[in-house]
């Protein structure tokens, strides 16, 4: 068998359009490790891994506050790692949605996956493939989001006198193998208007897990671990990277600074709608400039807002930086993130509780709602998200971790066909586009007209 680099594809296989920013995604991974090596010992990272692998994991569980910040920071450089040399080796083709893969593993490894909880997921897809006879690589990053349940594996694995390690692992195989066909088809009922399709996914499959697990006499529960004294740490390090790649992207990245700047400015003209995949849209600076300003953005938004930064909130953040090749830029999320700032004005909640702390940051998996209908629609879609969110979490009591993804998916299938009949007079019909064709290329794309749609006129 050949040698197969890990970070670069032979120069005649397809695939390798952007492998210039696989170094980038590596010194993204070193960078997690270097941090969590500098701000804890070696002997306390140790200790600290060994509790996040033996922590149930359901929301909110913050790593940061149950094993230090340097140990999350290692957990997540390693699941990192694991999740590039997965995509690597079933040589999946690097565009928009690797990126946005990366940012969702690296963000939620600071608080709900590990390196140990996410690996009968990722077999469960590469069976999935297998009994397809498909490409592994089709389903490799459909079974990297759908570790957004990794919480369950850990919950039926540890849990004392009800579980155990071999039923935690098989219901996460099947959890894997069911995933890809599910997803793919509550793609289509969202019509690209909830970024957080697998997130939507995993809620159905928590809503039919959960129940029967508790039928058959468990009882998870949600929990409140919170991280609370660490803004100056986190801020830095977040303020540092986005600053990097904001450099990295006028710079670095082959193109005049003129230009790179005029690519960032055309990615801010587009709505969003899934699937918008901007690293092959508009290329590598305007993603990078466009990622950096959008992780400063939700930075910003938690501070100001008197939050926390600590492992939810930065994974957060994480989140919208990897989506921001995949959807998300400034002028869309900040109506959505307003909405949710709007609800901490009238309703009886604050924006200093944590899970609305969260709703904060993940709301913008709407912004295509502000996008491609407005930004009024946008705070609209925010201003319901924060409050629905906060119910969602509970039949499934925090076993999914993408319940952002869940609610969003909830409102973006109520939101939209009434607005297309409603203020468009239009007729809503399903998005037709095969959720895996855009995941299985990088060939460049022309980015669609902002107000283009496809809904059918009335008769």
């Amino acid at each position: 068998m050949p040698y197969y680099d890990l970070f670069q594809h032979p120069a005649h296989e397809p695939g390798a359009r952007y492998d210039r920013m696989i170094p980038v995604l590596w010194t993204f991974t070193a960078l997690l490790a270097l941090a969590g090596l500098a701000v804890d010992s070696p002997r306390e990272i140790l200790r600290g891994l060994w509790t996040i692998v033996i922590t149930e994991d359901a929301l909110i569980t913050d790593y940061v506050l149950i094993a230090g910040p340097g140990a999350a920071l290692v957990n997540s450089a390693i699941v990192t790692a694991i999740t590039l040399m997965v995509l690597r080796l079933c040589r999946d083709v690097l565009n928009g949605m690797t990126l946005v893969e990366v940012g969702l593993m690296s963000g939620f490894s600071l608080f709900g996956k590990n390196f140990v909880n996410i690996w009968p997921i990722l077999i469960g897809s590469w069976l999935y493939a297998k009994y397809r006879r498909e490409p592994v690589g089709s389903y490799a990053g459909i079974g990297l989001m759908a570790t957004a349940l990794a919480p369950v594996v850990s919950y039926i694995g540890l849990d004392n006198g009800w579980g155990n390690p071999f039923w935690g692992a098989l219901v996460g195989l099947m959890i894997g193998f069911v995933m890809p066909p599910l997803a793919a088809y509550t793609y289509k009922i969202q019509n690209g208007m909830n970024l957080y399709n697998v997130g939507f996914a995993c809620g159905l499959v928590a809503m039919i897990c959960v129940p029967l697990m508790v039928s058959l006499g468990a009882d998870p529960t949600l929990h409140y671990r919170w991280a609370v004294g660490y803004n100056g740490l986190f801020a830095a390090l977040t303020a540092s990277l986005c600053a990097l790649l904001i450099v990295a992207g006028l710079f670095f990245a082959g193109k005049p600074v003129w230009a790179a700047w005029a690519g960032y400015r055309r990615l801010l003209l587009t709505s969003g709608r899934a699937p918008s995949d901007y690293l092959r849209m508009f290329g590598p600076a305007p993603v990078l400039i466009n990622t950096g300003v959008n992780g400063l953005l939700g930075m910003a938004f938690i501070l100001v807002t008197g939050g926390d930064l600590n492992g939810p909130t930065v994974g957060g953040i994480l989140t919208i930086m990897g989506f921001s090749a995949f959807g998300k830029h400034a002028l869309n999320i900040l109506p959505v993130m307003a909405g949710v700032a709007l609800g901490g004005v009238v309703m009886h909640w604050t924006l200093n509780d944590s899970a609305v702390q969260l709703a904060c940051l993940f709301c913008t998996t709407l912004a295509p709602v502000s996008g491609y209908f407005g930004w009024p629609y946008g705070v609209l879609a925010g201003f319901l998200h924060a409050s629905v969110v906060l119910y969602t979490s509970s039949p499934v009591a925090g076993l999914n971790l993408y319940n952002n993804g869940f609610s969003g998916g909830l409102i973006a299938i109520v939101l939209y066909p009434v607005i297309i009949a409603v203020a468009r007079r239009r007729k809503p019909v399903l998005q037709d586009e095969d959720y895996f064709d855009h995941l299985e290329q990088d060939s460049p794309i022309t980015p669609p007209e902002p107000d283009e749609y496809l809904e059918d006129a009335e008769e």
